[in-house]
């Protein structure tokens, strides 16, 4: 099971990237551990300078905007 975390501030982006993440998931059958990260630390401790930031299994993979469908599906496959 893939563990992927959205962090950031609860901007419009960030509710976009975990609606697609989780709204791609739910579509592919995919069961994923899903979580909203909004402490500062540990998205410092990302080194995420633009919000959303997106790791998926420890691995940064993302940050600044909403990512494609395309590249989620990727992320969770």
């Amino acid at each position: 099971m893939r563990s992927v975390k959205v962090l950031g501030f609860s901007c419009a982006n960030c509710k976009r990237a975990y609606k697609l993440i989780e709204d791609t998931a739910c579509a592919k059958g995919l069961e994923i551990h899903l979580e909203k990260v909004e402490d500062a630390a540990e998205i410092a401790h990302h080194g995420i300078l633009s919000m959303p930031g997106i790791v998926v299994d420890g691995q940064v993979v993302y940050m600044g905007g909403v990512p494609s469908r395309s590249l989620v599906e990727k992320w969770l496959s």
